[in-house]
């Protein structure tokens, strides 16, 4: 389990200093489980907690994240990246929920926050569904303090899973989805799906 880091002032006056944390990996793996997780931990503390997620993501609600096991914490939600920058206020924690669906520019947003002493918690999926990097959590997880990958339960055969198997005959890059449309698989059995579904 992943424990926060103590927040370390610079001498008297100073900003505190700021960083990111990256949660990634597979659909149903709970990254988002894990996200709430970590912002209620710093509501608790009292800390002042700014959450984000992308428009495209409406599955559960327009106005708070929502885990696959229905948890849920009060968001924003946001059209672009630097609405991120403009809304964060003088908040000491930003969350951020399905970062891939993002432009690059979420990177810059995530260092321009963390420069300015805020803890920048970000979820989203490392892969696409064909197992390839996923938008800009690749360039999120390189410049990330803290990379917290977790991991499904293959839907085939009960193994470790990390790759997001879309069910549905699709070839958009971003196909939101539940059930209905994607399963975790493991490593072998995605690639044998892929396989048999071309």
């Amino acid at each position: 389990m992943f424990i926060e880091p103590s927040l370390e002032q610079y001498g008297d006056g100073e900003k505190y200093s700021g960083w990111i944390e990256v949660i990634c990996g597979s659909m149903f793996s709970g990254k988002t489980e894990e996200l709430i997780r970590r912002l209620n931990r710093a509501v608790l503390a009292n800390q002042k907690v700014e959450i984000f997620k992308p428009v495209i993501d409406n599955r559960y609600s327009e106005s708070e994240i929502v885990s696959h096991n229905k948890n849920a914490i009060r968001s924003t939600t946001v059209n672009f990246a630097d609405d991120i920058l403009l809304k964060a206020g003088d908040c000491s924690v930003v969350g951020i929920d399905e970062a891939q669906f993002f432009d690059k520019r979420i990177v810059d947003v995530c260092n321009e926050l963390a420069n300015e002493g805020k803890r920048v918690v970000v979820a989203g999926l490392d892969m696409d569904y064909m197992g390839r990097p996923f938008g800009p959590m690749p360039y999120l997880m390189a410049v990330a303090e803290f990379v917290t990958k977790v991991h499904a339960i293959c839907m085939k055969n009960g193994s470790l899973a990390n790759y997001s198997f879309r069910k549905v005959i699709n070839d958009d890059k971003v196909l939101v989805g539940e059930t209905e449309s994607y399963e975790a698989r493991c490593r072998k059995c995605f690639f044998t799906g892929l396989k048999n579904s071309n």
